[in-house]
């Protein structure tokens, strides 16, 4: 079974990162989504959220896995025997640095990755950036899965 995941914070999912689930689900048979937790950053949603509304706008593809995941990327691929890490490369800025950590990761446990060529419409997308829009009144609606903008829209109204 080919097996491989797609990490990120997903704070919250964007179409840019959907487009890289989409386009992994098409090349393996399971592609785990794993929602890493950085105790340093207080995201919008929380991690309980996110996987949530993960599920839900990854329901369709049928072989996608959500789950949370504190610590290093290759530990959660070795307890999961995945042998892959399939990233989205937005810019020449994004190669510079998930250059550095393919090759730490690959040093560490042999796990490979691969680069995805981000989709050119969700080039300069960023959750931070969406979030940051979106707070100012900005419509950031064509940038989201609906049910993921009726969150964020909820969650802004909240504060």
């Amino acid at each position: 079974m080919r097996r491989a995941v797609c990490p990120g914070s997903f704070d919250p999912i964007t179409n840019g990162h959907l487009d890289i689930i989409a386009r992994a689900s098409k090349l393996y048979d399971v592609v785990h989504v794993a929602v890493m937790i950085n105790q340093s950053k207080k995201g919008l949603f929380e991690i309980d959220e996110r996987i949530e509304l993960i599920r839900q706008v990854t329901a369709d593809f049928g072989n996608v896995e959500v789950e949370a995941f504190h610590g290093l990327l290759v530990d959660f691929c070795k307890q999961r025997d995945i042998p892959a890490i399939v990233k989205g490369l937005r810019a020449v800025s994004d190669f510079d640095y998930e250059l550095q950590m393919a090759q730490m990761n690959n040093g560490l446990s042999g796990v490979e990755t691969l680069f995805v060529p981000t989709n050119p419409t969700y080039s300069f997308l960023s959750s931070s950036l969406v979030k940051e829009v979106a707070a100012w009144g900005g419509d950031v609606a064509h940038l989201l899965p609906p049910v993921v903008h009726a969150a964020l829209v909820e969650r802004l109204g909240e504060k």
